[in-house]
């Protein structure tokens, strides 16, 4: 199964949205700097500030670019708020 993350950096005041097979393994590249120019490496205080689970890979990589397409704080704090959102998504991008 996989998941979409959701990163918070306080000190840039940024979202990052991404889909991965393994969250634990993908938290730990981001927070590790795995990969040295990627975007999560410019700063180090990311922090996992939502996630969304037991998708298909299809279904997470639609839903992330879904919530990428938003382009909204607003959006993605509400995800958090309101569970209907996340089951509505996972309906909207069933495989």
């Amino acid at each position: 199964m996989c998941a979409v993350n959701i990163l918070y950096s306080k000190s840039i005041d940024k979202f990052y949205i991404g889909s991965c097979v393994n969250l634990d393994e993908r938290l730990n590249e981001h927070t590790t700097k795995k990969y040295s120019g990627s975007y999560t490496a410019k700063v180090d205080d990311w922090v996992l500030f939502y996630f969304i689970t037991e998708l298909e890979y299809k279904q997470a990589r639609k839903i992330e670019g879904h919530i990428k397409g938003m382009k909204s704080k607003k959006y993605i704090n509400d995800l958090k708020k309101y569970l209907e959102l996340i089951l509505k998504l996972k309906n909207k991008y069933c495989v």
